[in-house]
């Protein structure tokens, strides 16, 4: 279970190609994360913008489902990629979306690490006038819970079912969408409520307070101590995150917010240079006050926090920069 503070609002980057002298390689190197807004895509443009200071061209590509992402890395298809602890666990299992894919215990093998972080918390966020004030009132409701082929729509409807029994398609009404077309769909009132990930003091988040009010949903305190939301909180990449409601505008809920937190890593896979790695996870952290100055809530970023929720093994090229910086490794990331 982890606890952390709230930290404002995120720089928002681009799709980017970064093309610097003295470059490890002429090869360009693929990368992939969420889209434009996300704390995930924040932190990996972060990354990457490091990386190119140290020859290291990552050309990212914005706006992609994670799940995939983190397949298609697992493949070499791509070097670099935002991914959820969570997924490992499904891959290696061959599990819901990986289902199908009868390598895909055998691709997880594949995985490396170079980084983790706290990313922010699930919001569930509705508009004044909705009729939703407490998660009993999602009754009869139409829910956004996140993306098809995301893990975060499964997550955000056994958070509801944990707090109100709801099941969703029986008690509420479940929409998946695109990220971008549930903000739509909220703003525009075709849905009631939606649940999305975010960074603590997302803007996305508070340009619903700029034209009106909004409430952000607590996690009921006696809810919290139950079993299955502790078993929530203790799944790889969970845990619980409290903030205060006032850190955004318009907002309803008074006091203090109880939520589901969230973590990731930046990752790569095995095929990948030992000395490509090396010189992108150095140039990240030697550049640190940089990154920290890119979104307020990567200050959360630091060398204690670098192995946040790591289930892989860290890769040899970022074992070989923790250890020359004398930073300790757990056994349990060494290849």
């Amino acid at each position: 279970m982890f606890h952390f503070k709230p930290l404002g609002r995120a720089i928002l980057g681009a799709t980017i190609a970064l093309s610097l002298t003295g470059a490890v390689s002429a090869e360009i190197f693929k990368g992939e994360t969420a889209g434009v807004g996300d704390p995930v895509h924040t932190m990996f443009v972060a990354f990457a913008n490091q990386a190119g200071k140290a020859g290291v061209e990552i050309q990212v590509n914005a706006g992609q489902t994670l799940t995939k992402s983190m397949l298609k890395g697992a493949k070499g298809d791509i070097d670099f990629f935002s991914t959820v602890p969570s997924l490992v666990n499904l891959m290696a299992g061959q599990k819901r979306m990986y289902e199908k894919i009868e390598a895909a215990p055998e691709l997880a093998k594949n995985i490396r690490a170079i980084l983790g972080f706290k990313a922010g918390a699930y919001h569930p966020v509705t508009l004044a006038g909705s009729g939703i004030e407490s998660w009993e009132d999602i009754k009869g409701k139409t829910v956004f819970t996140g993306p098809p082929a995301g893990s975060a729509s499964a997550t955000s409807e056994a958070l509801i079912k944990i707090i109100t029994g709801y099941v969703a398609g029986e008690d509420y009404t479940a929409v998946r969408l695109s990220w971008g077309e549930g903000y739509a769909a909220l703003a525009d009132g075709k849905i009631d409520m939606m649940v999305r990930p975010a960074e603590i003091g997302s803007a996305n988040i508070e340009r619903f307070g700029l034209s009106g009010e909004f409430r952000v949903l607590s996690i009921p305190q006696d809810k919290v101590e139950s079993e299955e939301m502790q078993a929530l909180f203790g799944r790889p990449g969970r845990g619980m995150l409290q903030f205060n409601g006032d850190v955004y505008k318009g907002q309803l809920t008074d006091g203090q917010i109880t939520a589901l937190g969230f973590t990731q890593f930046v990752g790569t896979h095995a095929g990948v240079s030992d000395d490509v790695v090396y010189e992108a996870t150095k140039a990240f952290w030697d550049n640190l006050d940089e990154v920290h100055g890119t979104a307020f809530f990567l200050k959360d970023v630091t060398t204690d926090s670098a192995f946040t929720s790591v289930n892989v093994p860290l890769h040899p090229g970022a074992i070989r920069y923790y250890d020359e910086a004398g930073i300790a490794i757990p056994d349990a990331l060494r290849p």
